[in-house]
């Protein structure tokens, strides 16, 4: 199989562009190179920036291929330029969307691909939809060929996954696990969750790869492990050989007292304080042999003691410290506030 894949760096592509080598497949990347330290060895690399049509198209020449899959589309303009590219190209074009895309709030916590799009809350969620729709526009209309994948929480060993984090990642929370101070869970941590290691996504996604049967639809890959947040974090915070200090406040008040650029009103109260459980029924079709077999507690350990072992990981963010900080003042002076007129009323 000849693939092509735009980007292949980051959480998810870098493992499926690994076990595409690993299984002897022909891969090209198209890469700006920004980050050739994580570029995979024996991969074919085109050096351009997939924003750059003209040098795209050049660079491609006359190539075809057997599978394109595009990592880092977000908006439909971005769509519309894959579709002029590779259209004629390539058997199979592989979209990757979002499950963050699916209805907020939900009707039914269990999730399957016929669950509704719709997210008020989150326009990066509004934009896959939109993705979503041209491409199979695109399909019904011309036949190009799309298989529309909705990955949910993915991580790998360079990221600890957490529910709330700043800009600059989830080091400060784990950063304040070790400190011994309070970590802030959203609602009151029972809200149901699944995370899905990179490398266990890449079998079901590779799976879908080159399948006949996946052209034309639109197929989740999750695991099937479903946790509470409060299970999460203290998953981590066994990892790490520290004390559980939750501090719950309610999800709308942290969207809505959070910078904009932390985007918590999208990917916390329009995505993650959302209970969800996924129903794989339509992957294990396509795919037989899938199972994600990497379960929270372990990837949460193997995450830990890369980014423990790796400074570079490590990246302060003393604003999302110092929020966190308020946050808890803020609310503990209410709850004084209230018990003292409470006592005053008896």
């Amino acid at each position: 199989m000849k693939a092509l894949l735009i980007g292949g760096t980051g959480v998810i592509s870098k493992a499926i562009s690994r076990k595409l080598l690993l299984e002897g497949e022909e891969l090209w990347l198209i890469n700006r190179g920004n980050h050739l330290e994580g570029l995979p060895e024996g991969a074919h690399l085109i050096h351009a920036d997939i924003n750059d049509e003209a040098r795209v198209a050049e660079s491609l020449g006359g190539q075809t291929f057997d599978v394109v899959a595009d990592f880092i589309a977000f908006a439909p303009e971005q769509l519309e330029r894959d579709h002029r590219l590779f259209a004629g190209r390539t058997k199979q074009f592989i979209y990757i969307s979002s499950a963050s895309a699916y209805q907020k709030p939900l009707s039914d916590f269990r999730i399957d691909e016929g669950t509704p799009l719709a997210n008020p809350y989150w326009q990066y969620s509004r934009d896959k939809i939109r993705g979503e729709e041209l491409l199979m526009r695109y399909y019904r209309e011309e036949g190009f060929p799309v298989t529309i994948v909705r990955p949910s929480h993915t991580y790998c060993e360079e990221k600890v996954p957490v529910g709330i984090h700043g800009a600059k990642g989830s080091w400060q929370v784990i950063k304040r696990m070790l400190e011994g101070k309070p970590v802030i869970l959203h609602g009151d941590g029972t809200s149901l969750w699944t995370m899905t290691w990179n490398d266990d996504f890449a079998k079901g996604f590779i799976g879908l790869m080159g399948n006949i049967h996946a052209i034309g639809e639109a197929v989740q890959i999750t695991s099937d492990e479903v946790l509470t947040w409060n299970q999460i974090y203290r998953a981590i915070a066994d990892a790490l050989n520290v004390e559980f200090k939750p501090y719950y406040v309610a999800s709308e008040f942290l969207a809505s007292c959070s910078p904009k650029e932390w985007d918590l009103r999208g990917n916390l109260w329009g995505d993650k304080a959302n209970t969800v459980c996924f129903d794989n029924t339509k992957l294990k079709r396509l795919v037989p042999d899938f199972k994600a077999v990497v379960r929270v507690d372990q990837g949460v350990r193997r995450s830990l003691d890369y980014v423990l072992s790796h400074p570079e990981c490590q990246v302060p963010d003393p604003e999302f410290d110092l929020w966190c900080d308020r946050v808890i003042e803020v609310q503990e002076e209410a709850l004084a506030k209230m018990n003292e007129a409470l006592r005053k009323e008896k």
